[in-house]
């Protein structure tokens, strides 16, 4: 009886060791797919700073030509 108990926890005790090891890979591989996500997260932040500075400076420079040709910018 004993030694049938004591085989089932070792069996138990491996399955648990085993489940340990693939759950902490699975959430290092995640650290790093989140670590991932968060750089591409900056860069599109960044890029879209970029191009919203890109397209006011535009837009100031057409209010301006409208201005010196004498047509209204809010038109």
């Amino acid at each position: 009886m004993l030694e049938t108990t004591l085989t089932q926890l070792e069996r138990l005790v491996t399955d648990l060791l085993e489940q340990n090891r693939t759950q902490s890979e699975s959430i290092n591989r995640l650290e790093q797919e989140l670590q991932q996500v968060k750089d591409d997260n900056d860069s599109l932040q960044l890029a879209a700073m970029e191009q919203e500075e890109q397209l006011t400076s535009t837009l100031g420079r057409m209010q301006a030509i409208l201005q010196r040709s004498g047509v209204s910018a809010d038109a």
